[in-house]
């Protein structure tokens, strides 16, 4: 499939913007800044047991905490300390506060767009592309992030979860911004890098599903999801220009 659609939902976080992916980076660099405060815990130690916790919690984690980011952080970071403490060494409250805190703010600092993807946007849309921007998350936190960078006159819809009160994988998420744009689903790409949401519930309403794997990790082992197509960067989706010779 190599002519452009009528229109394309693009997913925001770890998509065009590097944003949650790799956590265990992230949980390691900030436990190191707070090593002196772990006791007889090593930085390591502690960002092991916060992972843990942070996996267990969002295993089980209704949609409402993609709306309580800060608040489910502190929870995990407190889980994580309590896991430690059974060791026999509890550490402060208030230092799990603060890692918590660190954490959000360390995210938002080492935030930012990928290479070539503005570019790609851009060049989408001069090619008449319709653009819908389809994220989750709390809407101040999104609608932020949208504007730092310079998302919003990118695209022809801006979609956020907080904004409507529904989000991926609803079946609404992806009907209304269609509908906003015009298009059907026959018309209609949705690229993004979870695999539930922009790959699996958009297959089902007839939509092209292209999943970004910017990493290059790969499917994960023993998945049965099957993109219609892979790619590692926006700029993938234009056309490759061929020239001729002779």
């Amino acid at each position: 499939m190599t002519e452009l659609p009528r229109a394309m939902l693009i997913d925001m976080d770890d998509t065009i913007l590097s944003a949650y992916g790799r956590p265990e980076i992230a949980w390691h660099n900030v436990a190191a800044e707070f090593a002196a405060e772990f006791g007889p815990f090593t930085s390591q130690q502690v960002a092991g047991a916060v992972l843990d916790s942070a996996r267990k919690f969002w295993a089980v984690a209704g949609a409402e905490w993609r709306m309580k980011l800060d608040e489910a952080r502190q929870l995990v970071v407190g889980d994580g300390f309590a896991a430690l403490a059974a060791g026999g060494h509890a550490l402060p409250a208030d230092l799990a506060a603060r890692v918590a805190n660190r954490f959000t703010a360390y995210r938002e600092e080492e935030m930012f767009v990928f290479p070539g993807a503005h570019d790609a946007i851009d060049e989408l849309k001069a090619r008449g592309v319709k653009l819908g921007l389809v994220t989750n998350g709390a809407a101040g936190a999104q609608r932020a992030k949208v504007e730092r960078f310079a998302l919003s006159d990118r695209f022809d819809h801006v979609q956020i979860e907080g904004e409507h009160g529904f989000g991926k994988p609803e079946e609404r998420a992806y009907l209304h911004a269609m509908q906003a744009l015009g298009v059907t689903a026959s018309d209609t790409w949705m690229i993004g890098d979870n695999l539930e949401w922009e790959v699996v519930a958009p297959q089902r309403l007839g939509i092209y599903a292209i999943w970004i794997d910017v990493h290059g990790d790969g499917l994960p082992e023993g998945s049965t999801v099957k993109p219609d197509r892979i790619i590692r960067s926006l700029t993938e989706l234009l056309p490759q220009r061929t020239d001729s010779k002779g």
